[in-house]
């Protein structure tokens, strides 16, 4: 108690998805979704043992914000917070949480899935999948943090 919540974070704590649904809750909100992006055990055939998330944090909250202003362009009457963890995380460990809450329940829905896809293409946020035999950078962004710092 006693921090304000950030709704547009990068953090190494664990995330607490019902404090950003409360956040985003209001009296004009017809409905709220809830996304909360998860470390899943396997992916294409290959077990993982962990993920580790590296970020370039001030740009990515930075983007954030832009995303949540995105999505108050394109659909009026919505409230955003978006929160991505960082750090080494465990199976089933929640990595992203994205609340949204819209008049319509439509918008809300749609809102959600456009901050996933845009956190994918624009957020500086890489994921690491480290796996039984192996391990590998995963995302749609060409800069990877062993490449250097240039990111400033």
């Amino acid at each position: 108690m006693g921090t304000e919540l950030k709704p547009f974070h990068v953090t190494e704590q664990p995330l607490d998805s019902a404090l950003y649904m409360d956040y985003v809750t209001h009296p004009g909100a017809g409905a709220v979704t809830l996304f909360a992006g998860t470390v899943r055990e396997w992916t294409n055939g290959k077990r993982t043992m962990y993920l580790k998330y590296e970020a370039y944090v001030p740009m990515a909250e930075k983007k954030l914000a832009q995303i949540g202003d995105e999505i108050n362009e394109k659909w009026p009457g919505s409230r955003v917070a978006i929160v991505h963890r960082i750090g080494e995380l465990a199976i089933s460990d929640i990595a992203v949480v994205i609340a949204v809450s819209s008049p319509h329940r439509k918008a809300a829905y749609e809102a959600n899935e456009y901050a996933i896809e845009q956190i994918k293409k624009v957020v500086p946020i890489w994921k690491k999948e480290m796996w039984e035999d192996g391990e590998e950078w995963i995302g749609d962004q060409s800069y990877k943090p062993e490449q250097g710092s240039g990111q400033g």
